[in-house]
């Protein structure tokens, strides 16, 4: 984790992962790399807002921040 200056508004703010090669993981999961997925695109569809839908909770069950079942 990195702290960043606050600049003009004098409010500090924190960057986690800032490189696209850093590793990430919240509540004991295993740190990833961010992902670079196809399936991150714009929704214009149906199927695309249902893989998008998909892809962001894959995401956020994979850093740790959702549980994934029950």
């Amino acid at each position: 984790m990195r702290r960043l200056s606050g600049g003009a508004t004098g409010r500090e703010s924190f960057s986690t992962g800032p490189g696209a090669s850093s590793k990430v993981g919240f509540h004991g999961a295993a740190p990833t790399p961010h992902r670079a997925n196809a399936n991150q695109a714009v929704a214009t569809d149906l199927a695309s807002v249902i893989n998008l839908a998909n892809e962001l909770r894959a995401v956020l069950v994979e850093k740790g921040l959702i549980k994934g079942g029950a």
